[in-house]
């Protein structure tokens, strides 16, 4: 299926800004209008020119934000969060009336943006993570005061290119961070975990990487691929297909659940959670 997208200027295209620009060039995907990106060396912009991308730098083009935002309909933000309030004071004359702008910037509230901008734009906060990289990133999205369902249903589009897409209330969007955010954190810990296990058990450091990774690779792709209904409850029950009675797996996983596997992951994600307010509030 392919998705379309209007006119859409890319402030910032460095890492998460890149993931999406390199999204949008994906063979499923057509933006009506064409794709504008900055970044502030030529160094970063000079790769990035292509057909249906104009690149610009904003160390040899002073106007190239404003340039890039003038006729687009969506503008994603990407530049960090002590930057983006300066960033939208300088292209607010050049935005379009009805344009949406989406913010990759953590902490920086809906209601900030708002203003900072013209009545008209409407704002929405993303929060992507990592692996939108390779097209298989969770984005939380969160409608500022002045967004229509249409507003996000477009930036919704746009995040759909690098993967799925959660909406949550602006409130839940630090939590939503601890979890798909920091997520891959974790999943790196427990494969480095178990790697540490493999070679302890005599692989090679080589050979116990390709035994986790290809395990983790394959289960995770088992469970996306899985029929199972409902969803939510999938990755329980291909656990207990795993899992024989009086076997081998269900004695580690009881070891497992003894070490309160499920607390330890709320207490983590509480742990996130305290530091990112701590960030908020510029401790």
């Amino acid at each position: 299926m392919v998705t379309t997208l209007p006119a859409t200027a890319v402030l910032g295209a460095g890492s998460m800004g890149g993931a999406v620009l390199a999204g949008l060039l994906g063979p499923d995907v057509v933006v009506d209008g064409g794709i504008r990106a900055t970044n502030r060396t030529e160094a970063k912009a000079g790769p990035l020119r292509r057909d249906g991308v104009v690149s610009l730098a904003t160390e040899t083009d002073p106007g190239a934000n404003a340039a890039a935002v003038a006729g687009a309909r969506l503008v994603l933000v990407g530049v960090k969060p002590h930057m983006v309030i300066d960033l939208l004071a300088e292209i607010a004359p050049a935005l379009e009336p009805d344009v949406v702008v989406v913010s990759l910037a953590a902490g920086v509230t809906t209601a900030t943006m708002e203003r900072a901008l013209p009545a008209s734009v409407a704002v929405v906060r993303s929060m992507p993570n990592t692996p939108s990289h390779v097209g298989l990133g969770v984005t939380g999205l969160s409608a500022g005061s002045r967004s229509s369902d249409d507003d996000l249903a477009l930036a919704r589009r746009l995040f759909e290119v690098v993967g799925d897409v959660v909406v949550v209330p602006e409130s839940q969007l630090d939590a939503l961070s601890t979890i798909s955010g920091s997520g891959p954190a974790y999943v790196y810990l427990l494969i480095e975990a178990l790697q540490e296990a493999a070679v302890g058990l005599g692989f090679t450091p080589a050979q116990a990487a390709t035994l986790v990774q290809g395990t983790f690779r394959g289960a995770s792709e088992l469970l996306a691929a899985s029929d199972l209904t409902p969803a939510e409850e999938a990755p329980a029950e291909l656990r207990r297909r795993v899992t024989s009675p009086g076997g081998t797996t269900e004695r580690a996983v009881a070891e497992l659940e003894s070490g309160d596997l499920v607390g330890l992951f709320g207490r983590a994600a509480q742990a996130a959670l305290a530091r990112n307010r701590e960030i908020a509030e510029g401790r």
